[in-house]
């Protein structure tokens, strides 16, 4: 009977712990800081007026199809970049235009997608995004990394809309085209399209924001709260709430199983009393027949 005993309070002790084991490295790999979005805001809660078009969403983008990791078509940002852009955007308002945004934070597994589609012979999109260029180049001439910017989550790629023209104002080249038309100091287009480059670029810089070198759209706030992470969190509402609801997971399902485990041992000691009262109650019974005798 003891030995009974004590194999099912190893066995139980056994699954609550690897359970317990198994729940604690998944919520871990929730918890890592790549996946905290608790510095991350919806950025139409802040500038409820800006403008979405959200291609990497869309299939409307060099790929050809929705990325890993877009759940939503909706635009995050860090805290501190969206209330630099918010300014930005009252600014441009005020002159009349408003910002239009393609895309802001993106996810490490999005970059991940565009790498792995390199590797591939899909070129419906070529015609769009890249006619003059080949797509076994497309890598080795930076129009795609395995880390991006975007990933750190103070990085955002837009334009402008007139509102009183109704329409985006001419910037003399599309967004993600992939050649040197991109460049915001690319010569060879209008003297309007170079003051629209230019505006753009003067109105973001006055709120802290920088463009690159090789596309006009895409700028960068200079001062990221997070410069060495690369966030891989999804697009999505839900990624807002997640780290609150992981950590409530996490307390509830941990004291579940700990009282699973503890049940267990609990189970042992008494079994094991019992068998020792048990044996106590047998040796008295046989110490008190032989004084009788």
């Amino acid at each position: 009977m003891k030995i009974f005993i004590s194999i099912i309070t190893i066995i139980i002790s056994y699954f609550s712990i690897k359970k317990a084991s198994k729940f604690l490295i998944t919520t871990k790999n929730k918890m890592l800081p790549e996946y905290d979005s608790s510095n991350f805001v919806d950025i139409t809660t802040i500038i409820p007026d800006i403008l979405l078009d959200i291609r990497y969403y869309s299939t409307y983008n060099f790929v050809g199809e929705r990325i890993n990791g877009y759940k939503e078509s909706i635009a995050l940002m860090t805290k501190e970049a969206a209330n630099a852009l918010k300014k930005a955007s009252d600014y441009l308002k005020e002159k009349g235009y408003l910002i239009k945004i393609y895309d802001s934070y993106r996810p490490q597994r999005s970059v991940d997608h565009f790498v792995n589609w390199t590797k591939n012979n899909d070129t419906k999109m070529k015609k769009y995004f890249y006619p003059d260029l080949d797509k076994k180049d497309i890598i080795p001439k930076d129009y795609v990394a395995s880390k991006s910017g975007h990933s750190k989550g103070s990085t955002i790629d837009l334009t402008l809309f007139d509102m009183n023209k109704g329409k985006e104002i001419d910037m003399g080249g599309t967004f993600d085209f992939f050649g040197e038309i991109s460049h915001p100091d690319y010569l060879n287009i209008t003297d309007e399209q170079k003051q629209n480059r230019q505006f753009l670029i003067d109105s973001m810089r006055k709120f802290g924001f920088e463009v690159i070198d090789t596309e006009w759209w895409h700028f960068y706030f200079k001062n990221q709260p997070f410069p060495n992470t690369y966030f891989n969190f999804e697009v999505s509402r839900e990624s807002l709430n997640n780290n609150k609801k992981n950590e409530d997971e996490f307390i509830i399902i941990f004291i579940k199983y700990l009282l699973v485990f503890a049940f267990g041992i609990i189970i042992g000691i008494v079994a094991f009393y019992l068998i020792k009262c048990k044996k106590n109650y047998k040796k008295n019974s046989d110490i008190k027949f032989d004084t009788l005798i």
